[in-house]
């Protein structure tokens, strides 16, 4: 069975506000078996939210809406699913008996346009909100469609705000679902890799993954990293699994180390934990990146097992003070060169006693350099080193975009650059 959300509320037209609420109810119906096929978002109008819920009515076997059950001339969700679906709105009087005792007994005198809270699609299961004052509905019916006879559709109205919707769906909408729907289980995998382009990744998995015509492959491409994600449906959880797990494992095989993670786990997070298998630990020099390199890592709980830390080190002055950077390298070389990545790394491995050190030097712009060596230096370059007991590796790179984006990707470019190194 596939699913259509809709969220009702024109200010999530805005740039103000975001639903949240799909992310929520998505996973909760995955771990029912029901896959999400559309969202909708629609502003606060009637002829707008009954079209896109006739839309959804005709493609999706259930339909949630979310938001618009207030009780202002603007709270349209209940209207439309009703003209929508051809059934009239009915008064309850326990509904309407519940908001006047609720409002009496916060001493508030109770508006007459809060009535029409107490409106319920006919046939509709009252869904009762212990955190609102908006009811959720949930409707199980059979529509008539000239080409499909006896087509069965629910329709869930819930509350907009998170939470009033969270507990409602988690405690009354799960139990309901997991009643009627048929059994059906869905498995999931997600592959992750960095630094490497979106089409060079298809052109290698493609023939793979299209072999697998039950398996629903998406490929995502940001923050410096392809996801490779899978999902498969099956009337056993284990038949799910086993359908996905038979394709990561085939991807895996054509793209080796390419895959830093084959269950979710962020860069840092593997990292960490390839530092924690061999007993290093690691510390940073890091100039261009101010602190999001150490920053990246200390997100991750318990990181200071194998992160010791490290040093801001922007001015020449603190390379020097901080790293032990030999103020001549960096006048007859300029800070942004593999000379002094290769006095940051092996510096602050020294002075820490890290197992490993790594120093990042760059210019992040927008400006150039500054005067003297490093003044026609291009905005973007980037070296990195990484100092061992055995020696130390420099890398060079050139980046491109804003310095926000040039600041991430060099962070990026350093967990790999480790990564990579450890795997060795």
């Amino acid at each position: 069975m596939i699913a259509e959300i809709i969220a009702a509320g024109s200010e999530m037209l805005t740039p103000y506000r975001q639903d949240t609420n799909s992310l929520f109810l998505t996973e909760a119906l995955n771990d029912l078996g029901v896959q999400v096929a559309f969202k909708t978002i629609v502003g606060d109008n009637i002829d707008h939210l009954t079209g896109a819920a006739r839309i959804a009515l005709s493609r999706a076997d259930i339909v949630l809406f979310s938001g618009g059950l207030g009780p202002t001339e603007d709270d349209l969700t209940r209207e439309a699913a009703a003209a929508a679906l051809g059934v009239p709105l009915l008064r309850s009087d326990a509904l309407l008996a519940g908001l006047a005792q609720r409002f009496a007994a916060r001493n508030i005198p109770m508006s007459p346009n809060n009535a029409k809270q107490a409106d319920v699609l006919q046939g509709a299961t009252i869904l009762d909100n212990k955190n609102g004052s908006a009811s959720g509905q949930y409707l199980d019916t059979t529509l008539f469609h000239s080409d499909a006879p006896s087509v069965r559709r629910i329709v869930i109205l819930l509350p907009g705000p998170p939470r009033e919707l969270k507990p409602l769906f988690s405690e009354q909408v799960v139990p309901l679902l997991a009643a009627s729907l048929p059994p059906r289980f869905l498995a999931k995998r997600m592959l992750r890799m960095a630094l490497i382009p979106e089409s060079l990744v298809d052109a290698r998995t493609a023939p793979i993954y299209t072999q697998y015509p039950d398996v629903e492959t998406t490929i995502l491409a940001g923050s410096a990293e392809i996801q490779l994600h899978f999902l498969a449906a099956a009337d056993t959880l284990p038949a799910a699994q086993a359908r996905v797990d038979e394709l990561s494992s085939r991807v895996e095989a054509e793209m080796v180390d390419a895959i830093y993670s084959s269950h979710g786990e962020s860069l840092e997070e593997i990292v960490l934990l390839n530092l924690g298998v061999r007993n290093l630990t690691l510390a940073v020099a890091e100039s261009c990146t101010g602190g999001l390199f150490a920053e990246r890592l200390t997100a991750i709980p318990n990181s200071s097992r194998n992160f010791l830390g490290g040093a801001t080190v922007y001015t020449t002055e603190l390379k020097t003070l901080f790293a032990g950077v030999p103020k001549e390298t960096i006048d007859s070389k300029g800070s942004v060169s593999p000379e002094v990545a290769t006095a940051l790394a092996e510096g602050i491995r020294q002075r820490t006693g890290a197992s490993i050190g790594i120093g990042i030097t760059g210019l992040a712009g927008p400006s150039g350099g500054a005067p003297g060596p490093d003044e026609h230096r291009p905005v973007g370059l980037v070296y990195l080193a990484l100092a061992t007991a055995t020696g130390t590796e420099v890398k060079e790179i050139q980046l491109t975009g804003d310095r926000d984006r040039i600041r991430f990707w060099a962070s990026q470019h350093a967990l790999e650059f480790i990564r990579r190194g450890l795997l060795l």
